[in-house]
């Protein structure tokens, strides 16, 4: 069976999104949960990258898909992974561990998949906080 967690940290958490709402009506939520890494603002969205042993804690949410295999492939073609998306792939989809009040968990994150070098980093880990305050 294909692992049925999905991590989310930036715009699937902002509620006029229309993958966000794809997600809300196809999904159940899990709760709040942490990995490590390093936050960017990539623009109109943010991107969390794995760089060694300076990562800190970016927070997020973890939902329970339904149906699974389409909202990943659905999910997929949003973050720009897969089959017939432009190479190198703007995000890639690893199961890694989350921190969670009920334990880690082992869910689905997408990973930003390109250069980091001219974007903001968001030290705080928290791409809600951070739009309030942009």
């Amino acid at each position: 069976m294909t692992n049925d967690l999905l991590f989310v940290y930036g715009t699937l958490l902002i509620a006029d999104n229309e993958f966000a709402s794809y997600l809300t009506r196809n999904s159940t939520f899990c709760c709040k949960g942490k990995m490590r890494g390093k936050l960017y603002d990539v623009g109109c969205y943010p991107g969390v990258v794995i760089d060694g042993d300076d990562n800190y804690d970016v927070w997020g949410t973890v939902y329970r898909m339904r149906n699974v295999d389409q909202a990943l492939r659905n999910l997929d073609t949003y973050e720009g992974f897969g089959e017939g998306e432009e190479q190198p792939y703007l995000f890639v989809r690893e199961a890694l561990p989350i921190e969670t009040d009920e334990g880690v968990l082992t869910c689905w994150v997408y990973l930003y998949n390109r250069s980091i070098a001219t974007l903001r980093e968001i030290t705080t880990g928290d791409y809600i906080a951070y739009l309030r305050r942009r």
